[in-house]
Parts: C-alpha cells; structure tokens; sequence
C-alpha cells in the first residue's frame, strides 16, 4: 500500500538494519577491513544494502557527512551476534584505523501490515 511497509515487511518479521556513517581516512587499512567483512557478515545472516559516499542532507540541524553504509541481518540477535564476534572485533580494528566511524545505529524493521 504505501510501499515502504510493503517491502520491509516481504523481509521477515525480525529484521534490522545497520547504518554506519564515517569518514575515511587511511584507504590502505580500511581495503584491509573491507577484504574480510563480507565472509564474517554472511556467517551472521547478514546482507549488503547500499553505501553512499555523498549522502544528500534533506532537514535538520546536524548533517551529516561521509560514507553512509547499510545492511540488514535476519534478527536483532543476528546482528549483535556480528558486532560483538571476535573475529569481526579483530578484523574491525582496520576500519578503526582506516575511518572515523561516527555512529553504527540498529534500526528495527517495521512489523508486517495485519
């Protein structure tokens, strides 16, 4: 119906999203994140959404600026499963050292429609 519900909710019922927002700095530490992220983000269910390195600022009183990076995992159990598995820990000290993460939000999936 008004199509956003509509297609977050063809997606499951538990799903959540990660948007991380950062700014690089060290290109070389940060291809050292990005070569082992998706491996470790599939054994957690999670999927690729999009980045966007010049997201447009539409209302409000903080912009932002940087990389805007989102993905999606099955549950929020899912997710917290990924941010705190040591090898991702491990392997997340090269994007410490290659960006300046601003933020990594969760944000819940609507429920579906009944």
């Amino acid at each position: 119906e008004d199509g956003i519900r509509d297609s977050v909710a063809s997606r499951g019922l538990g799903d959540v999203y990660k948007r991380q927002l950062q700014t690089h700095e060290d290109p070389s530490a940060y291809r050292e994140y990005e070569k082992g992220f998706f491996p470790i983000l599939k054994k957690h269910g999670g999927s690729f959404i999009t980045f966007d390195d010049n997201p447009k600022h539409l209302e409000g009183s903080e912009p932002r600026s940087g990389r805007m990076i989102i993905f999606q995992f099955p549950s929020e159990a899912a997710a917290d499963a990924w941010f705190n598995d040591p090898e991702y820990q491990a392997l997340s000290e090269h994007r410490r050292a290659g960006a300046d993460t601003k933020s990594i939000t969760m944000v819940h999936a609507l429920p579906p429609r009944k």
